[in-house]
């Protein structure tokens, strides 16, 4: 396919999206607000009828009459229908549409909800719908280097040799929504501030009634300190006085509109006993919106406090290898643990079994001691370890043992493909 290209930014999920449109009758482009889902629904079909529900005329028309409005649209050409969470009044039509039409029907739907929260959407066109996510501008991205290196991390051939970091701090701010990404004149405390309050005040009454927003802005506060880390409910609702039922419910929303994410534990097929853990870890999709919430800039978090710095460098890592991996079902990402304490940041495994361990360590070096739980994980998973990494801030690519090496984050930048 043609590169689709976005200010001279290719996307990763360019041509896996135009490959899904291609064979399925549906798809649900979701993601968080301002990643570009509109201008890359259109530049894959620049022959395609838009409809925005932005637009408060198409909005009131489709809540009013849904089954005219899905029976206006043009045959014969694929229908862009954005942010079509604010009107779930038109599912079921849709559904009967695409059954009407097989194959020869085409729907590519954007939203910025996770159709987990639209159950109407979800529930009317199970086994239709095609599901992909777009996040933020991966610092891959950014520089022009668009593509996935998930198979690379598995596969790759690893030689010894070093690696300029391109500018560490640099690349993780970079690695954002591309309005600030793209203008870097912009000031990222206002436009940080202006985007949370729109989801608060918008996107999150879309979803559910919230008596207290000031209560979500809270709950993403005190989740900021916990990125990285596991995740005790229990501890987060009493820090915050706030009853486990509207905890529980305040925190999927804050998911479902793409602020933050749970982290599965990994377990071997088979074996789901007491040695491994059961809590999720969290994370924050967008590093820069991370270091907001801490009220801390990334360059005093370098140079001054490198234990919060860990955190924000594990978010960035873990949100990097997310970004490459979306929109692929042959991939599970998750991370291991042990009830000892023993952890990897990150897992990656295919259908087939295969594993990839990725310890994350924020450090300028690496040595053999880093890479202890990896070792743990490889005795765990026998043949099924592929390779151990332990992704650093440093510069070289080394063997830390056999099968298992120190990698420079800009490892991830580079066209490995």
């Amino acid at each position: 396919m043609d590169a689709v290209v976005v200010n001279n930014k290719t996307r990763h999920l360019a041509a896996r999206l135009e490959g899904i449109l291609k064979t399925r009758p549906i798809a649900y482009l979701n993601g968080p607000r301002q990643t570009g889902k509109t201008t890359l629904a259109q530049m894959v079909d620049a022959d395609a009828n838009y409809v925005s529900f932005d637009s408060p005329v198409a909005l009131a028309g489709a809540k009013a009459d849904p089954a005219g409005f899905v029976n206006s649209l043009p045959s014969g050409c694929l229908n862009i229908i954005d942010e079509v969470q604010m009107a779930p009044e038109i599912f079921p039509y849709l559904k009967m549409a695409v059954d009407r039409n097989r194959p020869a029907c085409k729907y590519l739907l954007t939203g910025s909800a996770d159709v987990m929260a639209l159950p109407v959407l979800s529930e009317a066109l199970v086994g239709r719908m095609a599901i992909m996510t777009l996040l933020p501008f991966s610092t891959a991205e950014y520089l022009g280097f668009p593509a996935d290196v998930t198979d690379a991390l598995f596969d790759a051939e690893l030689t010894t040799g070093r690696l300029e970091n391109g500018g560490l701090l640099d690349g993780m701010t970079c690695a954002t929504f591309p309005e600030m990404a793209l203008h870097r004149e912009i000031d990222r405390t206002q436009w940080l501030n202006d985007y949370i309050m729109t989801l608060l005040q918008r996107d999150v009454r879309a979803l559910a009634e919230v008596r207290r927003q000031e209560q979500l802005f809270s709950l993403l506060s005190v989740l900021s300190m916990r990125a990285g880390g596991l995740l005790n409910d229990a501890s987060v609702h009493a820090e915050l006085g706030m009853n486990a039922i509207t905890y529980q419910r305040y925190k999927a929303l804050l998911i479902h509109i793409f602020l933050l994410f749970e982290l599965r534990p990994w377990m071997p097929p088979h074996k789901l006993n007491k040695r491994f853990t059961k809590s999720p870890k969290l994370y924050f999709h967008d590093t820069n919106i991370l270091t907001y919430l801490m009220r801390r800039n990334l360059a005093d978090l370098y140079r001054d406090d490198r234990m919060a710095f860990g955190r924000v460098f594990e978010n960035y890592v873990v949100t990097e290898i997310m970004k490459h991996a979306s929109g692929r079902a042959d991939v599970y990402v998750s991370f291991f643990r042990l009830a000892d304490g023993t952890e990897a940041d990150i897992v990656l495994e295919r259908p087939n079994g295969d594993i990839v361990g990725i310890e994350v360590k924020a450090s300028e070096s690496a040595t053999a001691d880093d890479a202890k739980s990896l070792s743990k994980l490889k005795t765990i998973a026998g043949d099924r370890f592929k390779r151990g990494l332990v992704i650093y801030a440093g510069t070289e690519l080394v063997p830390l043992g056999a099968n298992i090496w120190a990698m420079p984050a800009a490892w991830l930048n580079i066209n490995n493909g």
